[in-house]
């Protein structure tokens, strides 16, 4: 099962203990596997990648760093390597007090009351992406279908509805941001830098055309007309901030419905469940985001002399805290990486822990929830098609390039 969802293969012993890349494409593709092989022989691992870094694989260790803001930092960036970002993603760059007041800014537009009014519009868009991917009716009771999913569903969804419901951009404007979007969040591509200045540009522009219309009551005007300490937050401050949102509205829940996907052809049990008690389908997130997280890691600064999982970390050490590693730590989580809707606790780590958790998961999961019913309601018999190979996007997110399916439809 584990090939069909991203490899078997552990990577050598040497490169976990030694030369640790998280933005591998080997590892992207081994990732269970090799992550499985980390918590074994380093939990928490020095790396001479990027310069050097703490690689930490594990649940308790993971969680220790993510909590404890005053010794491991968000302020000096979100990579081990040097950040090409031209302005801060507020909040998740910045530590308590000042994170708090970031958050506290766009949290009250994210809550489950604020979304709920956005959940017939995002059906209604679900409803569209999947009858243009099925296509016309055809003669009797069932019909056979396929599509690039990730193409037809996975990816125009989020960015559809964010743009749509949560900030009210331009439609038009959608294909060029999230191409900017996944770009600039990829470390190591040779182009980020140039996608940052980019999407910096587009959203300044995209606040300017908002200043000059009436007020929608939106996030981007509570972020436009917030004060912090008594002050108008500052243009670069209001541009993180927005930059943020568009970065994880867009990405990150396109990355997991195609994950899910994956799962879903290797696992056919898994939908055929929860056609069978679709009351599920909330539960059944939880554990596939525990599984196979869109978001896989993402960095720290110590900022004083630590211990960590008995290392000792010195001031100023980059340490990358692997979410998708400590999701699957049999320590927290028994049998870690089999699919289990009953787990009695499922404190996954998919959406961050600790100050900077994940002010969007919300959204994330009234997203995934929706589009899950409506698949699933019209969707039986989902496969790779004949030959598929999935690969997979190396970087702080994980997913899949592409993931080519085919399915019948009921009528």
């Amino acid at each position: 099962m584990e090939q069909a969802t991203g490899g078997s293969d552990a990577l050598t012993d040497d490169w976990c203990q030694n030369h640790f890349d998280h933005l591998s494409a080997d590892l992207a593709q081994a990732l269970p596997a090799t992550m499985a092989r980390m918590r074994e022989l380093c939990p928490v691992a020095r790396s001479d990648a990027h310069g050097g870094f703490w690689a930490v694989s594990s649940y308790e260790e993971a969680l220790t760093v993510a909590q404890d803001w005053a010794t491991y930092s968000s302020a000096h960036g979100l990579s081990v390597a040097k950040s090409t970002t031209v302005v801060r993603n507020l909040p998740v760059e910045a530590d308590p007090p000042e994170q708090r007041a970031y958050k506290r800014l766009i949290s009250p537009y994210l809550t489950p009351a604020a979304i709920a009014p956005w959940e017939e519009p995002t059906r209604a868009l679900v409803t569209r992406l999947i009858d243009d991917f099925i296509g016309e009716p055809t003669d009797g009771t069932t019909k056979k279908g396929a599509c690039e999913f990730m193409d037809a569903f996975a990816r125009p969804l989020p960015s559809l509805a964010f743009f749509q419901l949560a900030i009210n951009a331009p439609a038009e404007d959608l294909d060029r941001v999230a191409y900017l979007a996944s770009k600039s969040s990829t470390p190591n591509d040779p182009q980020a830098r140039e996608c940052w200045l980019g999407l910096y540009q587009w959203i300044k522009d995209f606040l300017e055309r908002r200043r000059g219309e009436p007020p929608r009551g939106d996030v981007v005007d509570g972020v436009l007309n917030a004060r912090i300490d008594g002050r108008p937050l500052t243009e670069d401050e209001v541009i993180g901030t927005i930059q943020l949102l568009i970065l994880g509205g867009l990405e990150t829940t396109a990355s997991a419905l195609g994950l899910m996907l994956v799962r879903f052809c290797a696992q056919p049990e898994i939908p055929a469940l929860l056609r069978a008690h679709p009351e599920r389908i909330p539960d059944a997130i939880g554990e596939l985001l525990r599984l196979d997280p869109s978001f896989v890691s993402v960095a720290r600064t110590a900022v004083r002399d630590a211990e960590l999982g008995g290392r000792r970390v010195s001031e100023g050490d980059k340490v990358l805290i692997h979410w998708a590693s400590a999701n699957r730590d049999g320590a927290e989580f028994p049998d870690p990486d089999a699919f289990d809707i009953d787990r009695e606790r499922n404190r996954h780590l998919s959406f961050g822990a600790g100050p900077h958790r994940c002010a969007g998961s919300n959204l994330a999961r009234m997203n995934l929830r929706v589009a899950l019913e409506e698949l699933l309601r019209r969707l039986d018999d989902i496969r790779l098609a004949e030959g598929a190979e999935i690969r997979y996007h190396a970087g702080l997110t994980r997913s899949p390039l592409s993931v080519p399916i085919t399915f019948s439809v009921s009528r």
